[in-house]
């Protein structure tokens, strides 16, 4: 075995973990690009039986709304296979008593509707596209600067993404100014954090070294995964670029063309 694919001998694999953008599916403009073989690979998971769970810092959906949305490329997805960071952001505010300034895509501005959004004492920054303006992002900086309790919120903590038409900056850009500026550190709920990676393998059942994660992201994905104790996987999809293959300090236990060729390599590894 190539040592590009040492993910095959490093123990048994027990599930997977899959990153959605940049690995099932891209966008160009407002529409939907599906990645050669990636419907073709979830299924032949499913018909062989082995366990994953979809695992993205995506906060523009619902799991509901985001299996759906796959569902209607031709995935076989599930909301309780989707893990995104809205779920877990709502914990946070509630345990927390804390009022949101937010910065999210139109599309999930509702799941917040029972929190008071008066006198704000955190901001919350999501996947927001047309909303990092700079009226917005100063009003987070004046909310943060108002009180040195107030809390800064990243779901993910992305430098860019991909989308056909080319590169794009993700919330963690626009995390990384607002921590500069008022010089508070932003809790980051989503990729690369240890527990968003923990919470799905503990829903399948499955330990770290028992399982691969498999994403299109050199930092969030495979140094997330792999600072887990996950063996993980870089797919030449996506954001992914060929001088992640050879990252001064971050080492893919693998690198695949796409989902659809690692998803062969383990069947056939398998039998």
């Amino acid at each position: 075995m190539e040592q590009g694919q040492r993910w095959l001998t490093g123990g048994e694999i027990d599930g997977f973990l899959f990153d959605i953008y940049g690995v099932l599916y891209e966008m160009r403009g407002n529409e939907d690009v599906l990645i050669e073989g990636s419907v073709d690979a979830i299924r032949k998971l499913r018909e062989a039986g082995v366990t994953f769970r979809f695992c993205t810092n995506t906060s523009t959906r619902s799991a509901e709304d985001m299996a759906v949305r796959l569902q209607g490329l031709g995935f076989d997805a599930r909301p309780e296979e989707l893990f995104t960071p809205i779920p877990l952001v709502l914990r946070y505010l509630k345990e927390n008593n804390l009022r949101p300034f937010l910065i999210v895509d139109s599309g999930v501005r509702r799941v917040f509707d029972e929190f008071s959004k008066s006198d704000p004492n955190c901001v919350i920054l999501g996947d927001a596209q047309n909303q990092y303006s700079y009226a917005n992002l100063n009003h987070a900086f004046q909310i943060l600067m108002k009180n040195q309790d107030s809390k800064l919120v990243t779901l993910g903590s992305g430098s860019y993404y991909k989308e056909v038409d080319g590169l794009k900056l993700d919330c963690g850009t626009f995390s990384a100014a607002l921590e500069f500026a008022s010089g508070i550190k932003a809790k980051v709920i989503g990729k690369p954090d240890q527990d968003f990676f923990l919470v799905p393998l503990e829903d399948m059942k499955i330990k770290p070294d028992k399982a691969i994660m498999v994403g299109d992201d050199i930092i969030l994905d495979i140094q997330g995964g792999q600072s887990c104790g996950i063996r993980s996987v870089l797919v030449r999809t996506g954001k992914y670029r060929p001088q992640d293959e050879t990252h001064p300090s971050i080492k893919p236990d693998g690198c695949v063309d796409n989902l659809l060729s690692l998803v062969n390599l383990f069947l056939k590894h398998k039998t």
